[in-house]
């Protein structure tokens, strides 16, 4: 459970980063970049120790499957509620292939 809530905190971080600044288009570019950077600095103090505590548990593949999940969540609570874009059924029906695909990676066969 520790390795999903620091992956979750990392991609909150990872998320405003990367696209937190498209709501201050307006903003001059080095300052979007130096404020990305420092975000992803904080991202980073949290996926790290993520990755070193869930790797005793689970495959570097399955570490990355949940950090993908995990990702695409984030991501579509931030653009419904801080970007104000809708999420569309192939959105979902997109991600929901994606879950399909973490049940075939953490099946065991």
């Amino acid at each position: 459970m520790t390795t999903i809530i620091l992956l979750t905190i990392s991609n909150i971080f990872m998320t405003f980063a990367w696209y937190g600044h498209l709501k201050y288009r307006h903003a001059p570019l080095f300052k979007v970049i130096i404020i990305s950077w420092l975000i992803a600095f904080l991202e980073y103090c949290f996926q790290v120790p993520a990755n070193r505590i869930g790797s005793y548990e689970f495959s570097v593949a399955q570490l990355k499957t949940i950090q993908e999940v995990i990702t695409l969540t984030v991501f579509s609570v931030f653009s419904v509620l801080y970007l104000g874009q809708p999420i569309r059924w192939n959105y979902v029906v997109g991600f929901a292939m994606m879950v399909l695909a973490v049940a075939v990676i953490f099946k065991k066969w």
